[in-house]
């Protein structure tokens, strides 16, 4: 079993939309400031606030969430395997064959039409008004 790292825990960054920090969610444009004890205690009660909140959720929910989550992607692997290949691969085998005999049918049948069509248009010839030339 690989080992999980604790330091970097969205590796492939598929979490990247909700990266949320205190300066994405408020701002205090210039002319409009708090008191700078006001600003840094917001900071402050913000960050607790999303911190203790996220791991009081994912303390109560986290493994269930996470055990849900591993079973629904083991039957979805299951299925893929066990049956959406090898009905695909059946499918697969029976096209093959219908192709063949479509194309045995169409060279039996068409073919000989086809054929006999472009010999009695190759006959045609166009004349361009008076004097003109045959093509």
């Amino acid at each position: 079993m690989m080992e999980v790292d604790l330091g970097n825990r969205d590796p492939n960054d598929i979490n990247s939309n909700v990266k949320v920090s205190f300066e994405d969610v408020l701002a205090e444009p210039d002319g409009a400031h708090s008191c700078d004890c006001v600003w840094k205690l917001s900071y402050c009660c913000f960050n607790c606030g999303k911190n203790c909140a996220y791991r009081w959720m994912t303390f109560l929910c986290g493994m269930c969430i996470a055990l849900s989550w591993g079973c629904e992607f083991a039957c979805i692997a299951f299925d893929q395997i066990w049956c959406v290949t090898p009905t695909l691969r059946i499918f697969s085998i029976y096209c093959g064959s219908c192709q063949k005999f479509f194309s045995i049918v169409i060279n039996c049948c068409m073919a000989p039409v086809c054929e006999t069509c472009g010999l009695f248009f190759s006959r045609i010839s166009v004349n361009h008004g008076e004097g003109g030339q045959r093509c």
